[in-house]
């Protein structure tokens, strides 16, 4: 965050300028970006999910100026988890034709403190933060703020030294990805460098990322937001959060996914449609859920997650990642007949037994920076380079 003295005029906030979001409430302070539609949100009272769409994970300004001055207020809530360790403040990045070239925080925000052993959420209220970005060249580029993929913000204004205009169309082709937590962005360290929208980067799309941390759970309205946006490749991220939520059994589960592609495909009936197992994730390979936080590591700011169900209930019909896998591969093997565009990749492809060596999950759920890195340059090899995505790479 830097400091600047140069005469700045304001630039309205509207959709124009705004990529990644499916939907803008205006707010008593500005706007808020939703990665769901307000329909979509009013049919769904749970709210982790409130939480997660809200988080703005792949939403970015993006402008052409010749601005060398840039500053944007915003007002972001904070999340507070009693008994674990303070979360890092949200992560802008500023990019300037395409390159990473500065990052920021904002300080101050409203703070929404959960306790997980009570069940209960308190939010209370907090000033806005003005964050600057100064020096940029002086000449006409394309201005990316990539907003914190973890933290809910208000953008309240926008302000530039030269005037601002939308960025014209680059020919890109759009991708529109579906996952949990780890789409939505887990503990990356940079909202650009998610694994998803580091795969985008690699792969000269257009990202819209609809990666709900503990909510990617085969939701209709979720399925019909996928079906009415508009996008040329698609990928679904399926199978974590219903083994660690434990929402239902393999006999819900294999018409859901079903259920769930069919929507898809009533408004993208031709587009490369990929569907992703999980990751591999040790806790849960053979052991349904619940997950939950270990208890024992409250307190020492060291977070992790265990498995609490029973390895037995699968006879039962309850989900593992192994039990997922096998389904969503044999259920795509049974449309694909059907379905020419439609494709299978195995989430350990992705990460995998090999790379728990060097690259273990630390909360034994979530991967780190490190790992959010190589899961995008296998996605964009494996997706982009050699897979059904092929022919987007290099559109730019």
């Amino acid at each position: 965050m830097h400091a600047t003295s140069h005469t700045l005029t304001t630039t309205p906030i509207t959709a124009d300028i705004l990529r990644g979001a499916l939907d803008l409430e205006r707010t008593e302070h500005g706007i808020l970006p939703h990665r769901l539609p307000a329909r979509a949100r009013a049919q769904c009272a749970d709210g982790q999910l409130a939480m997660a769409e809200s988080q703005p994970s792949g939403v970015r300004l993006a402008f052409r100026t010749r601005a060398t001055a840039v500053e944007l207020d915003t007002l972001p809530t904070k999340r507070v988890y009693v008994g674990a360790p303070p979360r890092p403040d949200g992560v802008y990045d500023l990019l300037v034709d395409g390159e990473l070239t500065d990052q920021s925080h904002a300080t101050g925000g409203n703070t929404l403190t959960i306790d997980m052993a009570k069940g209960t959420a308190e939010t209370r209220p907090g000033p806005t933060a003005t964050l600057r970005f100064t020096g940029l060249p002086d000449h006409v580029k394309h201005v990316e703020i990539w907003l914190p993929h973890n933290e809910t913000t208000e953008l309240v204004a926008l302000r530039t030294d030269a005037p601002v205009e939308p960025v014209p169309g680059r020919g890109r082709k759009v991708w529109l990805h579906h996952g949990s937590s780890i789409s939505h962005g887990s503990d990356a360290a940079s909202p650009s460098t998610t694994w998803p929208a580091l795969a985008a980067s690699l792969g000269g799309v257009e990202l819209i990322n609809l990666g709900f941390g503990g909510s990617a759970l085969l939701d209709p309205f979720t399925a019909r937001a996928l079906r009415d946006t508009p996008a040329d490749l698609i990928s679904v991220k399926i199978g974590l959060n219903l083994v660690n939520t434990d929402v239902m059994r393999l006999r819900a589960f294999t018409p859901a996914v079903h259920g769930f592609l069919d929507t898809i495909r009533e408004g993208h009936p031709t587009a490369p449609l990929l569907v992703v197992s999980p990751i591999l994730c040790p806790i849960h390979e053979d052991t349904p859920g619940p997950s939950a936080f270990d208890v024992t590591t409250l307190g020492t700011g060291r977070l992790q997650f265990t498995a609490t169900g029973d390895p037995a209930d699968r006879a039962n019909g309850k989900l593992t990642l192994n039990v997922i896998r096998d389904e969503l591969a044999r259920i795509v093997r049974q449309r694909e007949a059907d379905d020419p565009n439609l494709y299978y990749l195995d989430g350990r492809d992705l990460y995998g037994e090999p790379d728990t060596t060097d690259l273990p999950l630390p909360d034994q759920l979530h991967p780190d920076a490190a790992t959010h890195r190589r899961m995008g340059e296998r996605f964009s090899q494996l997706a982009f380079r050699d897979g059904p995505f092929g022919e987007a790479e290099g559109q730019v």
